[in-house]
């Protein structure tokens, strides 16, 4: 998956958003963040499952969210 060339300043407010909202932002709140960001509904999306990914490899967990049992 293509990294996002996101400014500083759009990595701050995605890493807020992330850390007080939650790692899955229902879609109003999607918009909300997209809004803010002045991204896309698409590329705020992409942003959360990367960063998903990050968390849960940090977590000792696997990247992709899959069963325990997978």
């Amino acid at each position: 998956m293509e990294r996002l060339n996101l400014s500083e300043e759009q990595t701050k407010l995605l890493e807020e958003s992330f850390k007080k909202v939650g790692r899955h932002p229902d879609m109003t709140t999607l918009m909300l963040i997209a809004a803010e960001c002045g991204l896309s509904e698409e590329d705020t999306q992409k942003w959360f499952k990367l960063r998903n990914a990050q968390w849960r490899q940090a977590e000792g967990l696997p990247a992709e969210l899959r069963s325990v049992l997978d």
